[in-house]
């Protein structure tokens, strides 16, 4: 039987979310997962609290509860239920306290809300980012804290976004298209903004891939024109000495994370 699992929260869940899916990649097991944010009264909690007696009720098994509950009397039932409990904040606090010297103060919606002191450098980072989409326009460049240069469909966009969401980066981003092939070369804004440059390659083979299922039997799809814009953008990084790393088989998160450990840029965290 699928084991169950509860993120619960009186915030958004993410944190728990985010640790629990840690500590569960580690186990080759699938998981039935119940996302509940915004436990923030008595009479939530307790309906909660009977969504995971009911769980245990119908499975006989004990559903795993990872939870970052502030208010002590939510999290008193929470715990009361029938559920494995897994209290990632609050594990953490007590010996934090004994170790700082500094009793802690908690307070919901404090780690993932507008009152988070850098909220708006955010939300600015994340709209620089879609406004300079794909090339889009080049008149923000000079403001750009990194831009990320490749052929089209290698993993420039979700890139560029996940380093605004997640870091509050301000990320452009500029494609490289067959019509450049025949003379590639950095346009003078790139060429000005070069400290700034990333490049991201990746797989001909995987490229035509993704290129199929957008245009299939398209000149820009076909392994030949995948392979001729892979290798010309690839010397291009070389002869500029341009970063760049391969996007094939890594996941978003570990593009990003790689480009700011290449890069040294700070990590700003929300």
């Amino acid at each position: 039987m699928t084991p169950k699992v509860f993120y619960i929260s009186d915030g958004t869940a993410i944190t728990a979310e985010v640790f629990g899916h840690a500590v569960l990649s580690q186990f080759p097991l699938k998981f039935d997962s119940v996302t509940i944010p915004f436990v923030e009264t008595i009479v939530r909690a307790e309906a909660v609290k009977k969504q995971i007696n009911d769980s245990f009720i119908t499975t006989g098994q004990r559903p795993l509860v990872f939870h970052s509950i502030v208010k002590s009397e939510i999290r008193d039932i929470i715990y009361s239920s029938e559920g494995l409990d897994y209290d990632f904040l609050n594990t953490f606090v007590t010996p934090l306290e004994q170790q700082l010297g500094v009793q802690a103060l908690p307070t919901m919606h404090r780690t993932h809300s507008m009152l988070n002191a850098s909220y708006d450098a955010r939300i600015d980072a994340i709209n620089f980012a879609m406004e300079n989409d794909d090339g889009q326009t080049l008149k923000h460049m000079d403001k750009a804290d990194i831009i990320l240069v490749g052929v089209s469909r290698c993993g420039k966009t979700p890139s560029s976004l996940y380093l605004s969401m997640q870091f509050g980066i301000k990320a452009a981003n500029y494609p490289f298209i067959q019509e450049d092939m025949d003379n590639l070369k950095l346009p003078e804004i790139l060429k000005r903004n070069k400290h700034k440059l990333f490049g991201l390659t990746i797989d001909p083979v995987r490229l035509h891939e993704i290129r199929e299922s957008r245009l299939e039997n398209s000149r820009y799809a076909s392994i030949r024109q995948c392979r001729l814009e892979v290798k010309e953008v690839e010397m291009l990084f070389k002869k500029e000495r341009i970063p760049y790393i391969d996007t094939t088989h890594q996941s978003v998160e570990e593009i990003a994370t790689k480009i700011l450990d290449v890069t040294g840029m700070e990590r700003h965290m929300f």
